[in-house]
């Protein structure tokens, strides 16, 4: 039984693979209903700098094969992120943030933000970072400098 009816987590999911799965895995895991935050184009170009492989609408139907495939009938729905946190600090009835280990640092400021807009704190569930055979963590950077597969495995030598 899921301890959350609703949780949310985020990414640009750019190039899904096996950190994403992951990611998504804990919050179905935890959550009855999971709202999935996806980078806008313009978000993750000027705030995050990334250059990606596919726009907004692409990476949103790679997204929901990708959880057809991996998690057959869960209760989903996307919200387009153009902010840091998005529904997270906007909807009251999100009780966790499920996020990378590397993000869960920014969990305080999440709070903070809930506070002043009179929403109570979200508990944040921090996923290890899948590693790549290099030890690396697995990320869209990597898969699209053609480092490694989606998976993880090296495709040529660093």
């Amino acid at each position: 039984m899921a301890r959350f009816r609703v949780v949310a987590t985020g990414g640009t999911f750019d190039e899904i693979h096996a950190g994403h799965i992951a990611l998504l895995a804990r919050a179905f895991e935890v959550g009855d209903r999971v709202i999935i935050g996806v980078t806008s184009n313009e978000f993750a170009s000027s705030y995050k700098g990334k250059k990606l492989n596919h726009g907004f609408d692409q990476r949103v139907a790679n997204l929901k094969r990708a959880i057809s495939e991996k998690f057959g009938d869960v209760k989903y729905q996307i919200a387009r992120l153009d902010s840091e946190f998005g529904p997270a600090v906007t909807t009251g009835e999100v009780g966790a943030l499920v996020a990378s280990a590397e993000t869960k640092a920014k969990g305080p400021k999440l709070n903070e933000i809930r506070r002043k807009n009179g929403l109570p704190p979200a508990e944040v569930i921090a996923v290890e970072m899948v590693k790549a055979e290099d030890g690396l963590p697995i990320s869209s950077t990597r898969i699209r400098a053609g480092e490694i597969d989606r998976n993880g495995r090296l495709l040529r030598p660093k």
